[in-house]
């Protein structure tokens, strides 16, 4: 609900609700009663609101404190330290496939394909290797959740 995204964004800024009501104007009542869902801010708050805790009114509407926390824990692991992580290993805890899809799946019967896949992608937009197999995943996905 949006009492949720408020509370959870301005706690990620670091803001009590006294700060929140002084800079926009309103009573620290009227803040906790948006953190609430007792009343709903105006659109032209909302904006503020988002201004304020510094992300997009969409972000604010549709605030994840998970995804916040997962995409903070994201950003803090080093460049070094991905490149030495088997991410395969990683995911496979969660998902056992792959760690034994390999002994299945005739993975040299579909490299080729993909391989031209992720040379279009680089060839025709001018993507880097990470950046191309990034767009693939993406397009996957996509294609899977039948979004495409």
């Amino acid at each position: 609900m949006l009492g949720d995204s408020l509370y959870h964004a301005r706690k990620k800024s670091g803001l009590s609700q006294e700060n929140v009501a002084e800079k926009l104007g309103v009573s620290r009542q009227t803040v906790s009663k948006w953190e609430t869902n007792e009343t709903l801010p105006d659109i032209r708050q909302a904006k503020n609101l988002a201004v304020l805790y510094q992300i997009t009114l969409d972000e604010l509407i549709d605030f994840d404190a998970d995804q916040h926390s997962l995409q903070q824990m994201i950003d803090s692991v080093s460049e070094e330290c991905q490149a030495k992580t088997d991410w395969t290993k990683v995911w496979s805890k969660k998902y056992p496939v792959l760690a034994t899809y390999r002994e299945r799946v005739a993975v040299d019967d579909y490299a080729p394909q993909l391989r031209e896949m992720l040379t279009r992608l680089r060839a025709e937009y001018g993507y880097n290797e990470t950046d191309a197999l990034l767009v693939l995943k993406d397009i996957l996905a996509r294609t899977w959740k039948g979004d495409c």
